[in-house]
């Protein structure tokens, strides 16, 4: 434990220069006597540390005094830091080790590359979680980073539907999508994927397996996903909308099947869009729409129009209006 501590304390001295006892001490959460014990410590052991006492003081490292990294770019530097997600990580159970991995990156740069990293930190940040949504729950995702890593055997019960089914997985990989963790695992033979925050228990054995040969995840994600997308049920209709809500249309039905609709020559008397789109889900399609109001109207096809006249009579007999 004290050895991780005098790394930390050598890291940090070099990330940031001359700095107190105090905030070193607040920094690895130890008393400020330890500090001057660890540093008596570095000294001993031939590092070139120093603490001056005064109001101006501070424990630092002689000038020069720093582990460089050799053929690091500016533009390395900062495309390191940026892809740094301490979200995701922290869910992984890293997020201790990504946040000391950056510091150590920060304290052996060379100065110009060291200021252009914290700057790049101080002005962008990645959120990878969905406009008003949060992250899914996903109390066993750290046990199960363990189990892909260590290619262990897990048993786990997984949430299907109404009901909870109990499968025997050799875990693969993970992939976060829009905020969404999800476990690729081999079962029964057949390589298939699990929404993590579904998986209520998980049991990761002692036995060990072997791991497809040239499994690629990156290329396995990318074909599955796009699987998925040319599968999912669709349906195409016409709708007659206000311009001025065509974002709303795109949150209700998708941006891209906003983006890829085909808008119909028609006058409109009132100047409104009339437009061909394609959406996923069908069933999902006609209460989405009547949440637009009387901003949007469903021309074609006649049943879809039909449904939505339905579901808007159900609510208002729900609500006493009818």
């Amino acid at each position: 434990m004290r050895a991780s501590r005098l790394v930390q304390l050598l890291l940090l001295l070099q990330a940031r220069g001359r700095t107190t006892a105090a905030v070193l001490a607040m920094e690895l959460e130890v008393s400020e006597r330890t500090i001057h014990r660890d540093v008596d410590a570095l000294s001993a052991a031939g590092v070139p540390i120093y603490a001056e006492r005064g109001p101006h003081g501070g424990i630092q490292l002689v000038d020069g005094y720093r582990t460089r990294l050799t053929g690091l770019t500016a533009d390395e530097a900062e495309a390191l830091f940026l892809s740094g997600m301490p979200g995701p990580a922290a869910e992984l159970g890293l997020g201790t080790v990504v946040a000391a991995a950056r510091l150590k990156v920060l304290a052996s740069l060379p100065g110009e590359l060291r200021a252009r990293a914290s700057r790049l930190v101080e002005r962008f940040h990645l959120d990878a979680t969905a406009w008003f949504s949060s992250s899914d729950p996903v109390p066993h995702l750290a046990t199960l980073a363990d189990a892909v890593w260590e290619a262990r055997r897990a048993s786990v019960r997984y949430r299907r539907g109404d009901e909870t089914v109990e499968r025997q997985l050799e875990p693969i990989g993970l992939v976060l999508k829009a905020g969404v963790w999800y476990l690729i695992a081999r079962s029964e033979e057949q390589i298939r994927t699990y929404r993590v925050s579904r998986i209520t228990e998980v049991t990761v054995s002692d036995a060990n397996f072997a791991r497809p040969p040239d499994f690629d995840l990156p290329a396995y994600w990318a074909e599955s996903t796009s699987t998925y997308e040319q599968g999912a049920p669709r349906v195409t209709f016409v709708v007659r909308v206000d311009p001025a809500v065509l974002g709303v249309l795109a949150d209700a039905v998708g941006m891209q099947a906003v983006r890829d609709a085909e808008r119909l020559a028609v006058e409109d008397p009132e100047g409104w869009l009339h437009l061909r789109v394609t959406a996923d889900w069908p069933e999902e399609v006609p209460g989405r729409l009547i949440g637009m109001g009387s901003r949007a109207e469903i021309l074609d096809p006649p049943e879809l129009r039909e449904r939505s006249i339905t579901l808007a009579r159900r609510m208002l007999e729900r609500h006493g209006a009818l």
